[in-house]
């Protein structure tokens, strides 16, 4: 196949992209190579695939470029697409809101506009956990209402997947989307909790918990996301003939449209998260707690039974076995 990963130089889209790339399919990557997190870390992925694989090929784009958008789309003739470019982060979106309207609406309109008029045969894109707010019943299930975000960020990935399932419907196209649960790994954002806590507990550094540590995440290891898409991107849907509409069901659809949830399916508590990094770290770690932030969630749990059921999925890797991963990674990058 030949499949574009947006957002490929990014932490998911550089081991989709390498994964993709290895199977045989020809990869095409576009990013914006944006400076949210070090640009050199982006710019250091993309070149590990631009080495190492020659059915890789990248250019510079950002989403919300409309015009260079259907150029790309007129002159490369994709079979499917993986849409992972996004501005992320929860917190960030409580301090400049527009970076997100750009990005993850107009720019996915561009994405849902360029595969209607190029007949894809399955757009795959990231939703996240976070559209689950204040949604207190664990496991989050795909059937459960998620009406009620509480940052901006989650809101767009809900409007993403409201977004997707008008042009499945409109248009006939196949459509997933993918509610990640905390992935974590190797060449990961350092946004991330277990990036900052790793880098600050090396230097010495007291690091920032919040809710005074009573919180939960289904943390998931890079390689089971990875294993999960792939098999969702060549698993299309066809749409649910016995759906209703008398009593809709928001994980399934009468279009060709389905939103699972990729995740660990096994929270872990914040406070045991922090001791495995210590333990793979060799050093302890100087708390400083604070309370619940704007946005923030107390727990995530993913229940991830429909993406089982259809695709066999499921997940791997253990906490501790990631986390001395991401640590043997870490230190040989920063040369620690």
């Amino acid at each position: 196949m030949k499949v574009l990963v947006t957002g490929s130089a990014g932490f998911i889209g550089h081991f989709i992209s390498k994964r993709l790339c290895e199977e045989g399919d020809t990869v095409v990557g576009i990013d914006n190579l944006n400076n949210y997190y070090d640009v050199n870390l982006k710019t250091g992925r993309n070149e590990v695939l631009k080495k190492a694989y020659p059915n890789y090929e990248f250019h510079k784009i950002d989403l919300s470029d409309g015009k260079r958008m259907n150029e790309l789309f007129a002159g490369q003739n994709f079979d499917m697409v993986v849409n992972l470019a996004a501005q992320a982060g929860v917190r960030y979106s409580i301090e400049n809101p527009h970076a997100y309207l750009e990005s993850n609406l107009a720019g996915f309109l561009n994405i849902l506009e360029c595969c209607r008029n190029n007949h894809v045969k399955h757009l795959v894109f990231a939703s996240s956990s976070s559209v689950y707010g204040l949604n207190s019943r664990v496991p989050f299930s795909v059937h459960h209402n998620v009406d009620h975000p509480v940052s901006l960020y989650a809101a767009t990935k809900k409007s993403n997947e409201l977004m997707a399932h008008c042009y499945s419907h409109l248009y006939g196209i196949p459509v997933t989307g993918l509610r990640f649960f905390t992935v974590y790994g190797p060449w990961g954002r350092p946004d991330m909790a277990y990036f900052k806590f790793t880098e600050a507990i090396l230097k010495g550094k007291a690091i920032d918990v919040y809710n005074n540590g009573e919180m939960e995440r289904d943390f998931t290891y890079i390689d089971d996301i990875v294993e999960g898409v792939c098999r969702i991107l060549r698993n299309v849907p066809l749409g649910e003939p016995r759906w209703s509409g008398s009593d809709p069901d928001p994980g399934s659809s009468s279009a060709p449209y389905r939103i699972y949830n990729i995740g660990n399916n096994r929270p872990e508590s914040l406070m045991r998260f922090i001791a495995i990094i210590e333990d793979a770290l060799g050093m302890k770690a100087r708390i400083n707690f604070l309370p619940m932030q704007p946005g923030d969630v107390k727990s995530t749990y993913a229940d991830i039974s429909e993406l089982t059921r259809d695709t066999g999925y499921m997940p791997q890797t253990s906490v501790e076995t990631g986390i001395g991963l991401f640590v043997d990674w870490y230190r040989q990058y920063y040369k620690l």
